[in-house]
């Protein structure tokens, strides 16, 4: 029989309140502390999503040198923004599908935005696994991983036509899951 989570949820502060007659004063204090720091962190968390610059605002720069910002490379079509590095085996693993992708979805574009590294190594790794990608940039400062709410390679982010995230994928991309976010993009 499946609970309902709901349930449970509604029945915390009850159960709290029974438990906390039975605590040590100097338990008590430790719990609000740590129930006073998790709300903080939500509060914080709450600001830095209400903070996140539009896609238009966010610099990158290619490899060339040149900054520009992200929005310039949508050029008015959904954006997918694979962020990666050379260093990340999950990330190697799905580059050449997303290789693929980039040539056979004409009505998206793709930018792929390595994390940190030089251009140099990028370079030295699209050359050696032979990769040949339209839109790299640098994003030298992981601006975006942090914009995205995510530390974690590889991260694809899902942009709609009017530069609007609808989707994330944190984890290395299939070719389904890939085509299961680009669906309702392809549907604007």
């Amino acid at each position: 029989m499946r609970k309902n989570p709901w349930a449970f949820i509604a029945a915390m502060p009850g159960a709290i309140r029974r438990g906390w007659r039975g605590l040590s004063a100097r338990k008590r204090t430790l719990l609000a502390l740590a129930l006073w720091v998790l709300a903080w962190q939500g509060v914080l968390g709450g600001l830095r999503l209400m903070d996140k610059p539009a896609l238009s605002d966010m610099p990158v720069t290619l490899l060339s040198g040149e900054s520009v910002p992200l929005a310039a490379l949508a050029d008015g079509k959904p954006l997918v923004v694979n962020l990666w590095a050379s260093w990340c085996p999950p990330c190697r693993r799905e580059m050449p599908m997303l290789a693929a992708a980039q040539q056979r979805e004409t009505g998206v574009n793709f930018v792929f935005a390595n994390q940190g590294e030089s251009a140099a190594t990028v370079q030295r790794y699209l050359s050696a696994s032979r990769l040949d990608l339209a839109n790299v940039v640098l994003d030298r400062d992981t601006r975006l991983g942090f914009v995205a709410g995510s530390g974690t390679l590889p991260l694809t982010l899902f942009y709609d036509a009017s530069g609007r995230l609808v989707a994330t994928h944190l984890g290395a991309l299939s070719a389904a899951s890939l085509a299961s976010k680009l669906n309702p993009l392809r549907a604007h």
